[in-house]
């Protein structure tokens, strides 16, 4: 679970760990603009103020750690 990110210049690898079924519309848009598409989907971002943003909006439904 992901908790109060703030922005870097990290790299962040996003995984979806739950689903959006019965979550808030914001949440689900969140997600897609992440460029989450299913439970198990990983995307790798940079933690700019943006994404940082909607990270923090959906920390319950996304596994966050630091690319490599």
């Amino acid at each position: 679970m992901a908790k109060n990110i703030v922005p870097s210049d990290a790299k962040l690898e996003i995984t979806q760990t739950k689903s959006v079924i019965g979550a808030k519309q914001g949440h689900r848009d969140s997600l897609r603009s992440l460029g989450l598409k299913r439970i198990g989907h990983t995307v790798v971002r940079t933690a700019d103020p943006v994404t940082v943003g909607m990270l923090n909006k959906v920390p319950h439904l996304v596994k966050v750690e630091e690319a490599k």
